[in-house]
Protein backbone atom coordinates (compact mmCIF):
# COMPACT_ATOMS: atom_id res chain seq x y z
CA UNK A 1 0.00 0.00 0.00
CA UNK A 2 1.31 3.42 -0.96
CA UNK A 3 1.29 6.16 1.64
CA UNK A 4 1.30 9.88 0.97
CA UNK A 5 4.16 12.23 1.74
CA UNK A 6 3.36 15.78 2.75
CA UNK A 7 5.33 19.01 2.97
CA UNK A 8 4.96 22.26 4.83
CA UNK A 9 6.96 25.44 4.24
CA UNK A 10 8.83 26.54 7.36
CA UNK A 11 10.46 29.93 7.91
CA UNK A 12 13.64 28.38 9.36
CA UNK A 13 14.20 25.03 7.61
CA UNK A 14 12.40 25.50 4.31
CA UNK A 15 10.30 22.47 3.38
CA UNK A 16 9.58 20.00 6.18
CA UNK A 17 8.30 16.59 5.06
CA UNK A 18 6.02 14.30 7.05
CA UNK A 19 4.14 11.03 6.52
CA UNK A 20 0.58 9.83 7.08
CA UNK A 21 1.17 8.89 10.71
CA UNK A 22 2.75 12.23 11.51
CA UNK A 23 -0.03 14.05 9.65
CA UNK A 24 -2.67 12.34 11.79
CA UNK A 25 -0.93 13.61 14.92
CA UNK A 26 -0.27 17.08 13.48
CA UNK A 27 -3.95 17.43 12.54
CA UNK A 28 -5.16 16.37 15.99
CA UNK A 29 -6.69 19.10 18.20
CA UNK A 30 -4.01 18.37 20.81
CA UNK A 31 -1.13 19.36 18.55
CA UNK A 32 -3.12 22.11 16.81
CA UNK A 33 -3.51 23.71 20.27
CA UNK A 34 0.18 24.60 20.08
CA UNK A 35 -0.67 27.10 17.33
CA UNK A 36 -2.24 29.15 20.12
CA UNK A 37 0.71 28.99 22.53
CA UNK A 38 3.48 31.50 21.88
CA UNK A 39 7.03 30.25 22.20
CA UNK A 40 8.21 33.49 23.82
CA UNK A 41 5.16 34.50 25.89
CA UNK A 42 4.80 38.32 25.83
CA UNK A 43 8.18 38.99 24.22
CA UNK A 44 6.25 40.53 21.32
CA UNK A 45 5.70 43.53 23.63
CA UNK A 46 9.45 44.13 23.25
CA UNK A 47 10.19 42.61 19.84
CA UNK A 48 6.99 42.93 17.75
CA UNK A 49 7.93 40.04 15.49
CA UNK A 50 8.21 37.50 18.32
CA UNK A 51 4.93 35.76 17.52
CA UNK A 52 6.29 32.27 16.82
CA UNK A 53 4.43 29.39 18.42
CA UNK A 54 5.11 25.97 19.90
CA UNK A 55 3.48 24.46 16.79
CA UNK A 56 6.13 25.39 14.24
CA UNK A 57 8.84 24.75 16.81
CA UNK A 58 7.58 21.17 17.21
CA UNK A 59 7.74 20.63 13.45
CA UNK A 60 11.23 22.11 13.39
CA UNK A 61 12.51 19.86 16.17
CA UNK A 62 11.12 16.80 14.37
CA UNK A 63 12.91 17.89 11.20
CA UNK A 64 16.25 18.67 12.85
CA UNK A 65 16.29 15.58 15.10
CA UNK A 66 15.77 13.26 12.13
CA UNK A 67 18.45 15.04 10.09
CA UNK A 68 20.92 14.61 12.95
CA UNK A 69 19.95 10.93 13.24
CA UNK A 70 20.27 10.40 9.48
CA UNK A 71 23.74 11.92 9.45
CA UNK A 72 24.89 9.75 12.35
CA UNK A 73 23.73 6.43 10.94
CA UNK A 74 25.04 7.04 7.41
CA UNK A 75 28.66 7.44 8.54
CA UNK A 76 30.73 4.30 7.96
CA UNK A 77 32.32 4.35 11.39
CA UNK A 78 28.96 4.88 13.04
CA UNK A 79 27.40 2.05 11.04
CA UNK A 80 30.16 -0.19 12.40
CA UNK A 81 29.22 0.82 15.94
CA UNK A 82 25.50 0.48 15.23
CA UNK A 83 25.90 -3.01 13.78
CA UNK A 84 27.88 -4.13 16.80
CA UNK A 85 25.13 -2.83 19.06
CA UNK A 86 22.27 -4.18 16.94
CA UNK A 87 20.76 -0.74 16.35
CA UNK A 88 20.51 -1.11 12.57
CA UNK A 89 18.03 -3.98 12.84
CA UNK A 90 15.28 -1.42 13.51
CA UNK A 91 16.75 1.62 11.79
CA UNK A 92 13.56 2.92 10.17
CA UNK A 93 11.52 2.20 13.28
CA UNK A 94 14.03 4.00 15.50
CA UNK A 95 14.02 6.98 13.14
CA UNK A 96 10.24 7.15 13.24
CA UNK A 97 10.24 6.89 17.04
CA UNK A 98 12.66 9.82 17.26
CA UNK A 99 10.54 11.91 14.90
CA UNK A 100 7.34 11.26 16.85
CA UNK A 101 8.97 12.04 20.19
CA UNK A 102 10.41 15.25 18.74
CA UNK A 103 7.04 16.24 17.28
CA UNK A 104 5.26 15.68 20.60
CA UNK A 105 7.91 16.85 23.06
CA UNK A 106 6.14 20.17 23.83
CA UNK A 107 2.44 19.24 23.88
CA UNK A 108 2.36 19.56 27.66
CA UNK A 109 3.11 23.28 27.68
CA UNK A 110 0.74 25.60 29.50
CA UNK A 111 -0.39 28.97 28.10
CA UNK A 112 2.51 31.35 27.41
CA UNK A 113 5.01 28.49 27.67
CA UNK A 114 7.72 28.85 30.33
CA UNK A 115 6.30 32.09 31.72
CA UNK A 116 3.60 30.14 33.54
CA UNK A 117 5.65 27.18 34.81
CA UNK A 118 5.74 28.59 38.35
CA UNK A 119 2.02 27.78 38.51
CA UNK A 120 2.42 24.04 38.07
CA UNK A 121 0.84 21.97 40.88
CA UNK A 122 2.80 19.85 43.34
CA UNK A 123 2.90 16.06 43.27
CA UNK A 124 1.55 15.02 46.68
CA UNK A 125 3.65 11.83 46.62
CA UNK A 126 7.04 13.37 45.86
CA UNK A 127 6.53 16.93 47.06
CA UNK A 128 7.97 18.18 43.77
CA UNK A 129 6.32 20.43 41.22
CA UNK A 130 5.03 18.83 38.04
CA UNK A 131 6.75 19.93 34.85
CA UNK A 132 5.45 20.33 31.32
CA UNK A 133 7.16 16.99 30.57
CA UNK A 134 4.82 15.31 33.07
CA UNK A 135 1.83 16.72 31.21
CA UNK A 136 3.35 15.68 27.89
CA UNK A 137 3.72 12.10 29.10
CA UNK A 138 0.15 12.00 30.44
CA UNK A 139 -1.26 13.32 27.16
CA UNK A 140 0.67 10.85 24.98
CA UNK A 141 -0.18 7.71 26.97
CA UNK A 142 -3.74 8.93 27.49
CA UNK A 143 -5.62 10.98 24.92
CA UNK A 144 -3.16 10.39 22.05
CA UNK A 145 -2.74 6.64 22.49
CA UNK A 146 -5.50 5.73 20.04
CA UNK A 147 -4.27 8.17 17.39
CA UNK A 148 -0.79 6.66 17.64
CA UNK A 149 -1.44 2.94 18.06
CA UNK A 150 -4.42 2.58 15.71
CA UNK A 151 -2.77 4.40 12.83
CA UNK A 152 -2.66 2.24 9.67
CA UNK A 153 0.90 3.18 8.67
CA UNK A 154 2.13 2.51 12.19
CA UNK A 155 0.44 -0.90 12.35
CA UNK A 156 1.75 -1.97 8.95
CA UNK A 157 5.32 -0.73 9.28
CA UNK A 158 6.45 0.39 12.75
CA UNK A 159 4.27 -0.84 15.63
CA UNK A 160 5.45 2.03 17.82
CA UNK A 161 3.58 2.39 21.10
CA UNK A 162 2.54 5.54 22.92
CA UNK A 163 4.58 4.37 25.90
CA UNK A 164 7.77 4.23 23.81
CA UNK A 165 7.27 7.79 22.57
CA UNK A 166 6.62 9.09 26.07
CA UNK A 167 9.56 7.03 27.34
CA UNK A 168 11.99 8.59 24.88
CA UNK A 169 10.89 12.07 25.97
CA UNK A 170 11.08 11.35 29.71
CA UNK A 171 14.13 9.07 29.58
CA UNK A 172 12.62 5.71 30.52
CA UNK A 173 15.71 3.46 30.33
CA UNK A 174 13.86 0.37 31.53
CA UNK A 175 11.39 0.57 28.65
CA UNK A 176 13.66 1.74 25.84
CA UNK A 177 16.88 -0.07 26.78
CA UNK A 178 19.55 0.67 24.14
CA UNK A 179 17.38 3.19 22.29
CA UNK A 180 17.66 5.57 25.24
CA UNK A 181 20.84 6.98 23.69
CA UNK A 182 18.67 8.88 21.20
CA UNK A 183 17.13 10.95 23.97
CA UNK A 184 20.19 13.19 23.62
CA UNK A 185 18.80 14.31 20.27
CA UNK A 186 15.71 15.65 22.05
CA UNK A 187 16.93 16.89 25.42
CA UNK A 188 20.63 17.24 25.89
CA UNK A 189 23.02 20.14 25.80
CA UNK A 190 23.41 19.83 22.03
CA UNK A 191 19.92 18.77 21.00
CA UNK A 192 17.40 19.47 18.25
CA UNK A 193 15.17 21.36 20.69
CA UNK A 194 17.81 24.03 21.34
CA UNK A 195 18.99 23.81 17.78
CA UNK A 196 15.57 24.85 16.52
CA UNK A 197 14.46 27.42 19.08
CA UNK A 198 17.70 29.39 18.91
CA UNK A 199 17.38 29.91 15.16
CA UNK A 200 13.61 30.37 15.30
CA UNK A 201 13.63 32.90 18.13
CA UNK A 202 16.42 34.83 16.41
CA UNK A 203 14.48 34.87 13.14
CA UNK A 204 11.25 36.14 14.70
CA UNK A 205 12.76 38.67 17.09
CA UNK A 206 15.34 40.02 14.68
CA UNK A 207 18.01 39.44 17.33
CA UNK A 208 20.93 37.64 15.68
CA UNK A 209 22.68 36.42 18.82
CA UNK A 210 21.02 32.99 18.64
CA UNK A 211 22.30 32.20 15.15
CA UNK A 212 24.79 29.34 14.82
CA UNK A 213 25.95 27.03 12.01
CA UNK A 214 23.14 24.47 11.92
CA UNK A 215 24.56 22.51 8.99
CA UNK A 216 27.84 22.11 10.82
CA UNK A 217 25.97 20.82 13.87
CA UNK A 218 24.18 18.24 11.74
CA UNK A 219 27.28 16.91 9.96
CA UNK A 220 29.36 16.92 13.16
CA UNK A 221 26.92 14.77 15.12
CA UNK A 222 28.41 11.37 15.86
CA UNK A 223 28.15 8.28 18.03
CA UNK A 224 30.87 6.92 20.25
CA UNK A 225 31.47 4.96 23.41
CA UNK A 226 30.06 6.60 26.51
CA UNK A 227 33.06 7.90 28.52
CA UNK A 228 31.81 6.00 31.55
CA UNK A 229 32.17 2.76 29.59
CA UNK A 230 35.82 3.29 28.65
CA UNK A 231 38.06 0.28 28.98
CA UNK A 232 35.40 -2.39 28.61
CA UNK A 233 34.61 -2.02 24.87
CA UNK A 234 30.94 -1.92 25.78
CA UNK A 235 29.09 -1.27 22.53
CA UNK A 236 25.83 -1.12 24.46
CA UNK A 237 27.00 2.05 26.20
CA UNK A 238 26.93 4.50 23.33
CA UNK A 239 26.58 8.26 23.49
CA UNK A 240 25.74 11.05 21.06
CA UNK A 241 28.35 13.78 20.72
CA UNK A 242 30.31 15.76 18.14
CA UNK A 243 33.43 14.99 16.15
CA UNK A 244 36.64 16.66 17.26
CA UNK A 245 36.62 18.85 14.17
CA UNK A 246 33.18 20.15 15.08
CA UNK A 247 33.67 21.15 18.69
CA UNK A 248 33.55 24.83 17.77
CA UNK A 249 29.92 24.50 16.65
CA UNK A 250 29.07 23.02 20.04
CA UNK A 251 30.81 25.97 21.69
CA UNK A 252 28.98 28.44 19.44
CA UNK A 253 25.61 26.94 20.32
CA UNK A 254 26.30 27.38 24.05
CA UNK A 255 27.36 30.99 23.45
CA UNK A 256 24.33 31.60 21.22
CA UNK A 257 22.02 30.33 23.96
CA UNK A 258 23.62 32.62 26.53
CA UNK A 259 23.40 35.66 24.26
CA UNK A 260 19.83 34.93 23.15
CA UNK A 261 18.55 34.53 26.70
CA UNK A 262 20.36 37.67 27.82
CA UNK A 263 18.84 39.77 25.03
CA UNK A 264 15.39 38.17 24.74
CA UNK A 265 14.09 36.17 27.70
CA UNK A 266 15.96 38.24 30.31
CA UNK A 267 15.24 41.60 28.65
CA UNK A 268 14.11 43.92 31.45
CA UNK A 269 10.76 44.69 29.81
CA UNK A 270 10.02 41.04 29.02
CA UNK A 271 10.73 40.24 32.70
CA UNK A 272 8.28 42.98 33.73
CA UNK A 273 5.54 41.46 31.58
CA UNK A 274 6.30 38.02 33.01
CA UNK A 275 5.42 39.43 36.44
CA UNK A 276 2.08 40.84 35.28
CA UNK A 277 1.27 37.71 33.31
CA UNK A 278 1.93 35.42 36.27
CA UNK A 279 -0.31 37.55 38.51
CA UNK A 280 -3.08 37.51 35.89
CA UNK A 281 -2.87 33.74 35.56
CA UNK A 282 -3.03 33.28 39.33
CA UNK A 283 -6.29 35.23 39.35
CA UNK A 284 -7.62 33.33 36.33
CA UNK A 285 -6.83 29.89 37.78
CA UNK A 286 -8.29 30.80 41.16
CA UNK A 287 -11.49 31.97 39.52
CA UNK A 288 -11.81 28.99 37.15
CA UNK A 289 -10.50 26.08 39.22
CA UNK A 290 -10.47 27.37 42.79
CA UNK A 291 -6.66 27.06 43.00
CA UNK A 292 -3.76 29.18 41.84
CA UNK A 293 -2.20 26.21 40.04
CA UNK A 294 -3.03 24.32 36.86
CA UNK A 295 -5.18 21.17 37.01
CA UNK A 296 -3.30 18.01 37.92
CA UNK A 297 -2.11 15.71 35.08
CA UNK A 298 -4.90 13.22 35.80
CA UNK A 299 -7.45 12.01 33.24
CA UNK A 300 -9.90 14.79 34.15
CA UNK A 301 -7.20 17.35 34.83
CA UNK A 302 -5.54 16.85 31.45
CA UNK A 303 -8.75 17.65 29.59
CA UNK A 304 -9.15 20.83 31.65
CA UNK A 305 -5.50 21.70 31.06
CA UNK A 306 -5.82 21.23 27.29
CA UNK A 307 -8.77 23.62 27.20
CA UNK A 308 -6.34 26.43 28.05
CA UNK A 309 -4.18 28.38 25.62
CA UNK A 310 -2.93 31.94 25.16
CA UNK A 311 -6.28 33.06 23.74
CA UNK A 312 -8.06 31.87 26.89
CA UNK A 313 -5.87 34.14 29.00
CA UNK A 314 -6.11 37.06 26.57
CA UNK A 315 -9.91 36.86 26.77
CA UNK A 316 -9.65 37.00 30.56
CA UNK A 317 -7.26 39.97 30.35
CA UNK A 318 -9.63 41.91 28.10
CA UNK A 319 -12.68 41.11 30.19
CA UNK A 320 -10.97 42.20 33.43
CA UNK A 321 -8.91 45.16 32.24
CA UNK A 322 -11.00 47.65 34.23
CA UNK A 323 -11.03 45.82 37.55
CA UNK A 324 -7.71 43.97 37.59
CA UNK A 325 -4.55 46.08 37.87
CA UNK A 326 -2.34 43.53 36.11
CA UNK A 327 -4.77 43.06 33.22
CA UNK A 328 -4.87 46.84 32.80
CA UNK A 329 -1.07 47.08 32.96
CA UNK A 330 -0.71 44.60 30.08
CA UNK A 331 -3.39 46.20 27.90
CA UNK A 332 -2.24 49.78 28.48
CA UNK A 333 1.48 48.97 28.53
CA UNK A 334 1.69 50.44 32.00
CA UNK A 335 4.05 47.74 33.21
CA UNK A 336 6.37 47.90 36.20
CA UNK A 337 9.75 49.53 35.56
CA UNK A 338 13.23 48.43 36.49
CA UNK A 339 15.20 50.98 38.53
CA UNK A 340 18.28 48.95 39.45
CA UNK A 341 19.93 45.61 38.85
CA UNK A 342 22.90 43.54 39.93
CA UNK A 343 25.58 42.25 37.56
CA UNK A 344 24.83 38.86 35.97
CA UNK A 345 27.03 37.22 38.60
CA UNK A 346 26.51 39.37 41.69
CA UNK A 347 28.76 39.38 44.72
CA UNK A 348 27.33 39.22 48.23
CA UNK A 349 27.85 42.98 48.41
CA UNK A 350 25.83 43.51 45.21
CA UNK A 351 22.97 41.45 46.60
CA UNK A 352 23.06 43.26 49.94
CA UNK A 353 22.82 46.62 48.15
CA UNK A 354 19.78 45.54 46.16
CA UNK A 355 18.03 44.07 49.18
CA UNK A 356 18.83 47.20 51.18
CA UNK A 357 17.13 49.34 48.55
CA UNK A 358 14.03 47.17 48.64
CA UNK A 359 13.78 47.76 52.38
CA UNK A 360 13.97 51.52 51.80
CA UNK A 361 11.16 51.30 49.24
CA UNK A 362 8.98 49.16 51.48
CA UNK A 363 9.53 51.54 54.40
CA UNK A 364 8.35 54.38 52.16
CA UNK A 365 5.18 52.43 51.37
CA UNK A 366 6.09 51.90 47.71
CA UNK A 367 5.37 48.77 45.69
CA UNK A 368 8.55 46.82 45.03
CA UNK A 369 9.15 43.59 43.11
CA UNK A 370 12.43 41.67 43.01
CA UNK A 371 12.85 39.70 39.77
CA UNK A 372 15.36 36.87 39.63
CA UNK A 373 16.84 35.90 36.26
CA UNK A 374 18.57 32.58 36.80
CA UNK A 375 20.01 30.19 34.23
CA UNK A 376 22.90 27.78 33.85
CA UNK A 377 24.40 28.01 30.37
CA UNK A 378 26.30 24.76 30.49
CA UNK A 379 25.78 21.82 32.79
CA UNK A 380 28.92 20.56 34.46
CA UNK A 381 27.93 17.14 35.74
CA UNK A 382 29.37 14.58 38.09
CA UNK A 383 29.84 12.27 35.12
CA UNK A 384 31.34 12.94 31.69
CA UNK A 385 28.13 11.83 29.97
CA UNK A 386 26.31 14.86 31.42
CA UNK A 387 28.46 17.20 29.35
CA UNK A 388 28.78 17.54 25.59
CA UNK A 389 31.18 14.83 24.45
CA UNK A 390 33.80 15.50 21.79
CA UNK A 391 34.92 12.28 20.08
CA UNK A 392 38.41 12.02 18.63
CA UNK A 393 37.39 8.53 17.53
CA UNK A 394 34.55 6.26 18.60
CA UNK A 395 36.16 5.16 21.87
CA UNK A 396 38.37 8.14 22.68
CA UNK A 397 36.74 11.34 23.88
CA UNK A 398 36.95 14.46 26.02
CA UNK A 399 34.27 16.73 27.42
CA UNK A 400 33.67 20.08 25.70
CA UNK A 401 34.81 22.15 28.67
CA UNK A 402 38.30 20.65 28.24
CA UNK A 403 38.46 22.14 24.75
CA UNK A 404 36.69 25.45 25.30
CA UNK A 405 37.83 28.06 27.79
CA UNK A 406 34.74 30.08 26.88
CA UNK A 407 32.41 27.29 27.97
CA UNK A 408 34.46 26.83 31.12
CA UNK A 409 34.00 30.54 31.89
CA UNK A 410 30.20 30.17 31.78
CA UNK A 411 30.06 27.62 34.58
CA UNK A 412 28.52 30.05 37.09
CA UNK A 413 25.56 30.88 34.85
CA UNK A 414 23.47 34.02 35.37
CA UNK A 415 21.98 34.98 38.75
CA UNK A 416 20.79 38.52 38.19
CA UNK A 417 18.43 40.47 40.45
CA UNK A 418 16.39 43.50 39.39
CA UNK A 419 14.24 45.94 41.36
CA UNK A 420 10.92 46.87 39.76
CA UNK A 421 8.48 49.58 40.85
CA UNK A 422 5.23 50.93 39.45
CA UNK A 423 5.69 53.43 36.65
CA UNK A 424 3.95 56.20 38.58
CA UNK A 425 6.40 55.70 41.47
CA UNK A 426 9.55 55.42 39.38
CA UNK A 427 11.02 58.90 39.95
CA UNK A 428 10.17 58.86 43.64
CA UNK A 429 11.69 55.39 44.04
CA UNK A 430 14.91 56.44 42.32
CA UNK A 431 15.25 59.46 44.60
CA UNK A 432 14.63 57.34 47.68
CA UNK A 433 17.13 54.64 46.80
CA UNK A 434 19.82 56.98 45.55
CA UNK A 435 19.42 59.34 48.53
CA UNK A 436 18.44 62.25 46.35
CA UNK A 437 16.12 64.97 47.63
Amino acid sequence: MKYEKYEIRDSVWGYISFNDMEKAIIDSPILQRLRRIKQLALTEMVYPGATNTRFEHSLGVMHLASRMYDNIVKKDKDIHILKKAGYLEEGDRTRQLIRLAALLHDIGHAPFSHSSESLMPTDSKTGEEYSHEDYTEAIIIGLLRKTIEENDLNNRKYNITADEIAGLITGNKKLLKDKIIWKKLLSGQLDADRGDYLLRDSYYTGVKYGVYDAERLIVSSVLGINPEAKGNDDYNSLAVGVEKGGWHVAESLIIARYMAFSQIVFHKTRVAYDYHLEEVMRSFLKEKFGKITFPLPTEKGIEEFLSLNDSTIWNYINENRKKDENCRAIIERDHIRSIDETPENPSDEDIDKIMGKTEILKSAGLFCHIAKSYKLWYEFGKSDSTEIIVFENYNNSKILSKYSKIVESLKDGTHQLRIYVKQKDREKAIKKTYNKK
